[in-house]
């Protein structure tokens, strides 16, 4: 898979050095956001902030942690799907409304920000980032009532898209889904400490007990160790992103209700039953398909081995200073183990493949271990159209599957056999209802229509986007 990830939220309400857990909280969601961090703090009367460029662990430190006091806090890790990696762009964001100092961290996209933004722009507003999510400070600003949990509910109903919301105020953490629950959302609590994170790890990760989903719609409020609730934007439908179950959620982690690692188990074994393969062993492409191989595995009866060894210490940080290191990226993070899988019949399966050209050099790598036949197994449907709701999909003229058709593809991987889990054995493993994901990737049917397809630059001039090579 090589799909930009969406944001990780996570907030804190009640814990005397709120910016502790939260960091520990960020931590634990570092899969969903590698470009910046942030963390904003209260400590009722005072904002206190910082927020850099980098992983979690490379933005803060015990000095920077100790500086940031209050009670309450709000983190975030980004990866961009509107806006560039700059600074200026790095959330939490911060603005006084009316007076009132208000922290926001986002994940998702809104689908009608640029029409949103150009008609504010020309009344006069003027935005400090290039990023959705400024729109709906924007648009609270404008509500006309002092109430923020008022604001908040009158900005919600202009936009359209996928958007979890946590905001800070000087004495409360106020979390918000949108209506179809696009992306995940959860709270917990320890005593009379709360915590909301984007999935159940988080909480894991700071020994907080998790008490539910935030439902779509839904407006969470915690202050003063209490919690209220209201639905401020009803809606019948669901439209649940089913590549958070396929790739991006951690599979410790329950999402949409339902246990991540037991699902991508589901698509192994129903992947298995769909294209069966003669083989000798089954091999993951570490580590999102890990779970997806042993349940082809278990279904098929075939052997389970580690074929693929990942170096976990090459992140999106990691420098390629020449062009043969360049091409050679994926040898840097993957290495086959050579005396597994000679002269072997194998089964490969991965989550999903995009462009294709990781998989054709990983499909390279193992035929030049003397791997005798790969199987490849895909445990989701070909990706045909790309997201525009928080994921960081290429233009669909860059998806192999959307102008290749799947014998083409495996003739272009050089594979022997290339199967791809079906959109119904996909659906029919979740354990939820079908109608309650979004499929869009796959189909083509957008649940949130829009006008202009969202670009990630949308938003920016051509004089505000950096230069390459340029540093924010």
């Amino acid at each position: 898979m090589n799909v930009g990830h969406n944001c990780g939220l996570f907030g804190v309400c009640g814990s005397p050095s709120a910016s502790r857990p939260v960091y520990m909280g960020l931590y634990a969601l570092q899969h969903r956001g590698q470009e910046s961090a942030g963390i904003i703090t209260s400590d009722g009367t005072c904002f206190h902030g910082y927020k850099a460029l980098g992983l979690v662990v490379e933005c803060f430190d015990e000095d920077t942690l100790a500086g940031l006091t209050g009670h309450l806090a709000v983190g975030h890790n980004r990866y961009s799907t509107t806006g560039s990696t700059t600074s200026s762009n790095i959330q939490p964001l911060v603005v006084d409304i009316r007076g009132v100092p208000v922290a926001i961290a986002h994940n998702g996209n809104l689908v009608n920000a640029r029409e949103l933004r150009t008609g504010m722009e020309k009344q006069g507003s003027i935005f400090q980032s290039t990023m959705d999510s400024e729109v709906v400070l924007h648009l609270m600003a404008r509500a006309g009532t002092e109430d923020i949990p008022d604001m908040i509910e009158k900005a919600l109903h202009s936009i359209r898209g996928a958007y979890c919301l946590l905001l800070l105020t000087p004495d409360s953490v106020i979390a918000v889904r949108d209506p179809l629950g696009f992306r995940p959302l959860c709270y917990g609590h320890t005593g009379r400490d709360l915590f909301f994170s984007s999935e159940t790890c988080g909480l894991d990760v700071v020994g907080a007990a998790y008490q539910r989903e935030i439902m779509p719609g839904e407006m969470v409020i915690a202050r003063d160790g209490k919690v209220t609730s209201k639905i401020i934007a009803p809606s019948e439908r669901r439209a649940y992103c089913v590549f958070e179950l396929i790739y991006f959620s951690r599979p410790d982690s329950v999402v949409f209700g339902v246990s991540v690692d037991a699902v991508r188990k589901a698509l192994g074994r129903r992947l298995a039953r769909e294209y069966p393969a003669s083989a000798d062993l089954v091999i993951s492409i570490p580590d999102s398909s890990n779970a997806a191989a042993l349940g082809y595995s278990m279904e098929s009866g075939i052997q389970l081995e580690l074929g693929l060894i990942r170096n976990h210490y090459v992140g999106r940080t990691f420098i390629y200073p020449t062009k043969e290191l360049r091409d050679n990226r994926v040898r840097i993070k993957f290495n086959p183990v050579r005396e597994l899988v000679r002269g072997k019949r194998v089964v490969v399966v991965d989550d999903s493949i995009v462009r294709g050209t990781t998989s054709k050099k990983l499909m390279q790598m193992l035929r030049g271990c003397g791997v005798k036949e790969i199987h490849l197994r895909i445990s989701s449907p070909p990706i045909t159209f790309p997201c525009f709701y928080g994921i960081d999909t290429p233009d669909r003229d860059e998806l192999i599957a959307a102008n290749c058709s799947v014998e083409e593809i495996r003739q272009y991987l050089e594979v022997d056999s290339l199967g791809y889990l079906s959109v119904e054995g996909l659906l029919g493993s979740t354990g939820l209802p079908p109608e309650d994901f979004c499929v869009a990737c796959f189909t083509g049917d957008y649940p949130v229509k829009f006008t202009q397809a969202p670009t990630k630059l949308a938003l920016e001039s051509k004089r505000s986007r950096p230069r390459a090579g340029a540093k924010p």
